[in-house]
């Protein structure tokens, strides 16, 4: 498996997500990183790939576990991002802002970053990815005791889920265990006097 700690990623886009890709993977293979890029590699191609079979594309390789993380790119970041999930094993995160690239790495264990060319501009994008790429599960968050161990619930009670399991267990999950939420100082209401 390729690793972001070797410096390796994977990226693709559609026509629509190309140059904010482009600015990326500059930027990247500037700071030493390998990036496999298996999207549109010239938008005016009359014959570019549409962002779904980009999407499968990129979400196989993960699946299949080629690389460990990858980056997707479309015009929104939305369709790309719905696609690359239809693979097994892959939690795709679309954000817009870098603290959300941070936390769908450090939160939520996401191997796979979206994001959309029409609403990122390139130094933002640049930000999102090396956050996301740079983070790791369940960091930054020791102020929060239990964090890891609560989004770690939450990680595998998705990877493992079972839609037709749960729909014959009455839309409840069968032994559901619990974390607990201790009292965290960002997450505690405003006292009004």
């Amino acid at each position: 498996m390729k690793m972001v700690k070797d410096k390796k990623v994977l990226m693709g886009s559609d026509r629509a997500g190309y140059a904010l890709k482009e600015a990326i993977k500059y930027q990247l293979e500037w700071e030493g990183w390998e990036v496999t890029d298996v999207g549109v590699q010239d938008p005016l191609d009359p014959n570019h790939e549409m962002f779904q079979r980009v999407g499968f594309k990129v979400g196989s390789m993960i699946s299949e576990g080629e690389f460990e993380r990858a980056l997707v790119f479309c015009g929104t970041g939305q369709g790309i991002h719905l696609a690359a999930n239809k693979c097994p094993r892959v939690q795709c995160a679309m954000v817009e802002s870098e603290p959300a690239a941070r936390r769908a790495i450090t939160g939520n264990d996401c191997n796979v970053l979206s994001m959309g060319s029409w609403f990122i501009p390139p130094a933002m994008g640049i930000a999102c990815a090396k956050a996301f790429l740079e983070g790791n599960f369940g960091e930054g968050f020791e102020y929060w005791p239990l964090f890891y161990e609560y989004h770690k619930l939450g990680h595998d009670e998705i990877e493992n889920f079972n839609y037709e399991e749960y729909k014959a267990n009455g839309f409840k999950l069968k032994n559901a265990p619990r974390v607990p939420m201790d009292f965290n100082p960002r997450m505690a209401p405003i006292r009004r006097k």
